[in-house]
């Protein structure tokens, strides 16, 4: 694969002072594809530096010039969208075909939706007699994950340009070839030297020294809670502000007037997407008693459909993690249905799509987040035990709801305690407000909601 021998920094690719470099490596063969810089903590400096030297002209730059950027910006990844599907491929193992429709085509429609807010958007508004300005809050640091690795890019740097913000990019050390790829992309679409630059490296050297480098304004990053715990507290010292996007164990509720089988393949579909590599999947499946029996041997059938229809997960780390997950499953009890620990291929960080029964709200399989191909499915009783079960962790990231009412479905969905809840397998919307409660984070992304994470407000009295 190709790749860059240095860092985006300025409008120009540089090498890095340490001269360290990370391996990229292919989750199907195992084989490393291609080396990146590993960036330290003076190349980190000098990207913020250069980020806040650009900052002043690019904050001044008219909404609808910010908007042509970005319209450009779009333009150029779709033009490279069957380059960014291979890419995203090669590095995570994703299908080719889910990289196509999702991987390369959600960043691109997320791209143009920002460049539509930031020519519309009332970056300046008359309440009574003030008139109150939307200023961009200024450095961003946006660190990345690996499991949707240019979306997420995408979900933060555009919303920050829209606002007149400069970023400095730092991608997980897994996926750094999209990030390059993209950065590229944005040289192409004319957006000034400066205003966006991307370092890569690891989380605890580059990534620790973006979060706690005093020229940066915003913290927004995308990963495990226990790392947005450690970047919150380093913000919360320099009284700094962060948008967090966490984990997740979201429940999707079945109820008994539903739809049961398209239900639960729709839920099993979730579950499967991305190798299970998605913060927000249904992992938690809810069946009343009365159907539970059904539900299980539905999602069982359903679950060995994907055998050969999934990707690796990421990397040899996470292989094991997810693996051991299967374990303790067993070990406390839940009846595996389909999948398992054992990898079912000799090469690649495979697992297989896994099912669980009889599992118990207590269970480990039921409270933590597991991020790979395993659905746990539990029995309730009556409405207000699956609303006991949906709201039992310290996640509410993202959720589902099925009735055949849409009115119940509602009602349920309202009292749950979670950012995003699906109604009947409702469609993921781009411009609709993305983020958790509780543990889950803090913020919002995308669409309107997501821009305002990147403005602050000023107010003058006349």
């Amino acid at each position: 694969m190709k790749a860059h021998d240095g860092i985006y920094l300025d409008g120009a690719w540089r090498p890095t002072l340490g001269g360290e470099v990370i391996d990229v490596v292919d989750p199907v063969d195992e084989q490393v594809i291609a080396r990146v810089p590993a960036a330290g903590a003076e190349d980190v400096d000098a990207a913020v530096r250069a980020a806040r030297a650009a900052l002043p002209g690019w904050a001044a730059t008219a909404p609808a010039e910010r908007a042509a950027r970005l319209s450009a910006l779009r333009d150029a990844l779709a033009a490279r969208k069957d380059e960014i599907a291979e890419t995203v491929t090669a590095e995570l193992g994703a299908p080719l075909a889910f990289s196509q429709a999702v991987h390369a085509a959600v960043p691109i429609a997320v791209a143009g939706s920002y460049a539509d807010l930031a020519a519309r958007h009332a970056f300046e508004e008359k309440v009574g007699n003030s008139t109150v300005f939307h200023e961009p809050v200024g450095v961003v640091a946006a660190i990345t994950p690996w499991n949707y690795p240019l979306h997420q890019v995408v979900a933060k740097v555009a919303p920050a340009l829209a606002a007149g913000c400069t970023v400095v990019l730092k991608p997980a050390e897994d996926t750094p070839l999209v990030a390059q790829l993209f950065a590229e992309c944005v040289h192409d679409a004319g957006v000034p030297a400066g205003v966006f630059n991307l370092v890569t490296g690891l989380g605890p050297v580059a990534g620790q020294a973006l979060a706690e480098h005093p020229g940066v304004d915003l913290v927004s990053f995308t990963g495990s809670t226990a790392v947005g715990r450690s970047i919150a507290a380093t913000a919360g010292a320099a009284v700094k502000k962060v948008a967090l996007e966490l984990g997740g164990k979201s429940a999707n509720v079945i109820l008994p007037s539903a739809d049961l089988a398209k239900a639960v393949n729709v839920g099993v579909a979730n579950v499967m997407s991305n190798s299970g590599q998605t913060c927000s999947a249904w992992t938690r499946m809810l069946v009343h008693r009365d159907q539970y029996d059904e539900a299980v041997e539905l999602a069982r059938t359903a679950a060995a459909k994907y055998g050969d229809r999934i990707g690796p997960l990421v990397n040899a780390k996470q292989q094991d993690r997810v693996r051991g997950y299967i374990e303790k499953g067993v070990a406390e009890g839940a009846r595996l249905v389909a999948g398992g620990a054992e990898p079912p291929r000799e090469r690649g960080y495979f697992v297989s799509p896994t099912v669980f029964a009889d599992v118990t709200p207590g269970m480990t399989i039921a409270q933590e987040e597991i991020f790979g191909p395993v659905l746990s499915v539990l029995r309730y009783e009556d409405e207000e035990d699956a609303l006991r079960i949906a709201n039992g962790t310290v996640y509410g990231l993202a959720g589902a709801v099925w009735a055949g009412d849409e009115a119940e479905a509602v009602a349920f969905a309202r009292r749950m305690d979670t950012g995003q809840v699906d109604i009947n397998g409702g469609r993921f919307n781009p411009l609709a407000p993305f983020g958790g409660y509780k543990q889950s984070g803090v913020g919002r992304e995308l669409g309107a909601h997501g821009l305002a994470e990147y403005l602050q407000t000023k107010s003058l009295q006349f």
